[in-house]
């Protein structure tokens, strides 16, 4: 198979596979408070963990580059 039919075939289907998944049947299940809290804390935590790892993948070059600029202030002033 082509890719271009390929690809034709996977964004006639996304858009079926979309709305399946929108759609979701009736479990019939019971959570009870210990494993609901359980799951929201597992969630909060994984959010948390994601978001601090994104702060300090961006924060930590910001950090240097900031340390930069004041080492070239500090020697320019130094200079004078």
């Amino acid at each position: 198979m082509r890719s271009e039919t390929r690809m034709k075939l996977i964004l006639r289907l996304a858009p079926l596979v979309a709305l399946a998944a929108l759609v979701p049947d009736s479990a019939l299940a019971y959570v009870g408070p210990g494993a609901g809290l359980s799951a929201l804390g597992t969630l909060a935590a994984f959010a948390s963990a994601l978001v601090l790892a994104v702060v300090g993948f961006v924060w930590y070059p910001l950090k240097r580059l900031l340390g930069l600029f004041r080492k070239r202030e500090t020697s320019e002033t130094a200079e004078e």
